[in-house]
């Protein structure tokens, strides 16, 4: 089941309390980024507002699988706030530009269920994109998840050099969205957009 919510759907809270969790597992015990943690189980930051849209993979028990946030660059976001040092360039903002982040896996999940889940995170940001008149999506990644997007098919690139950002090193990147986006996907070998729509009406 894939959701699309939002801080002021009530009806996600269950939801948005297993992703925070989920956050929490991967990117503070995990990847033991110094990230701030609400009650010693939710990983919140002053990112996580009412125009943050989230999209989040569950099964229909509420299971958390995967999620991503999306972030308005029409307002603060990482890129511009935290990371600006990463481009070469003038950051991508604006109403059609949308930041990607906090794209996170289930650490129960194995290596087949993690790719699956990834692959149909991957499509849901297409369609999102699409259904939302997105056309560009900015992020900060890790050099090793950064050859991953650049490997999905997309129109993507790096906005500069990896640099080390408090120990971390880091790099901004910048994914174009069209109406051949999910036939790139298709040619990268990105699971296929049916076989998604297939795995939400089992």
């Amino acid at each position: 089941m894939l959701r699309d919510v939002q801080f002021k759907t009530q009806a996600a809270d269950a939801a948005m309390r297993a992703m925070f969790e989920a956050r929490k597992k991967v990117f503070v015990d995990l990847l033991q980024w110094d990230l701030p943690v609400l009650a010693g189980r939710y990983e919140l930051d002053q990112f996580d507002h009412p125009d943050a849209h989230y999209l989040i993979l569950s099964e229909t028990d509420g299971t958390h699988l995967a999620s991503a946030r999306l972030l308005p660059t029409t307002g603060p976001h990482l890129l511009d706030s935290h990371f600006a040092d990463l481009t070469d360039e003038p950051i991508p903002h604006g109403p059609t530009v949308y930041e990607i982040t906090r794209f996170c896996l289930d650490r129960t999940l194995t290596a087949i269920q993690r790719r699956e889940a990834r692959d149909r995170l991957v499509r849901s940001l297409v369609d999102f994109a699409l259904e939302n008149r997105i056309t560009t999506y900015t992020g900060v990644a890790e050099p090793a998840w950064l050859r991953q997007i650049l490997t999905f098919g997309w129109s993507a690139h790096a906005l500069g050099p990896v640099k080390s950002i408090n120990g971390m090193l880091l790099a901004a990147l910048r994914i174009e969205i069209a109406t051949d986006t999910h036939a790139r996907l298709d040619r990268a070998g990105i699971i296929g957009r049916h076989a998604c729509l297939r795995a939400e009406a089992a």
